[in-house]
């Protein structure tokens, strides 16, 4: 049970972080906020040689943070652009993208080099911080998503459209992927620091399954993207 409770903990302080940070107003505050409340967790369980757990209690995190933000956004879209790094950017990019089902979500020679930078910058930070950027990273990205979704919500026209599919199936796989890759990029420098071997899955069961996931990303993007924006043009109509 202490280990299940320790899974917990970073999904109920997420929600504190964000209503700290729009409290604040302060769009650095988020991401360290949100850091802060799950890396301990993710580092007690690879030190005990627990990196499943790790990604459970991270996913978990990640899911806590993403429906607060969203919530709140949905409330108050103009101020919580003041505490989301890039959301308002975000936002303009995909609300003209669902409007016309046209621009780099939908086009693979423009996406993919964008995944591949944002892939290879992540994996040098979490590789040299022990996976302490990459989360910090990975909050930026939930919650400038997240941001989006709780934009197209308070749209107006078609609000639950907006809260059950903002967020598309191919970016969640995104996310599991990230996830996987920072708690197994985060063990090697946490393995010279904490000066002994760490047990747990051979690394590359990890990067085994996080290609399979950036594989499937790209493809279901590249299937379902414009369908996905016809999907949540109503969320952009009057109600």
């Amino acid at each position: 049970m202490r280990g299940r409770a320790l899974a917990l903990l970073p999904a109920a302080l997420a929600p504190l972080a964000v209503l700290v940070a729009s409290s604040l107003g302060n769009s650095l505050f988020l991401p360290i906020a949100a850091a802060a409340a799950c890396y301990p967790v993710l580092i007690r369980f690879l030190l005990r040689g627990r990196p499943g757990s790790a990604v459970v209690a991270t996913l978990l995190w990640a899911v806590s943070l993403s429906v607060s933000i969203i919530f709140a956004t949905a409330r108050d879209p103009g101020g919580a652009a003041t505490w989301i790094p890039h959301g308002a950017a975000y936002r303009d990019e995909m609300f003209t993208f669902i409007a016309t089902g046209q621009g780099r979500e939908a086009d693979p020679s423009r996406f993919i080099p964008q995944h591949v930078l944002h892939l290879a910058g992540f994996a040098l930070v979490a590789l040299g911080s022990a996976g302490l950027l990459g989360i910090v990273l990975g909050a930026v990205l939930v919650g400038y998503m997240s941001y989006y979704v709780g934009a197209l919500a308070a749209a107006g026209g078609a609000p639950w459209t907006a809260f059950l599919f903002g967020w598309p199936p191919y970016a969640m796989l995104r996310v599991v992927a990230y996830v996987l890759l920072g708690v197994a990029l985060a063990r090697p420098l946490l393995a010279r620091l904490a000066r002994r071997p760490l047990a747990g899955p051979p690394r590359g069961a990890f990067y085994g399954a996080v290609l399979a996931l950036l594989l499937a990303d790209v493809l279901l993007k590249t299937l379902l993207a414009a369908r996905w924006a016809a999907l949540l043009r109503p969320c952009l109509a009057q109600p």
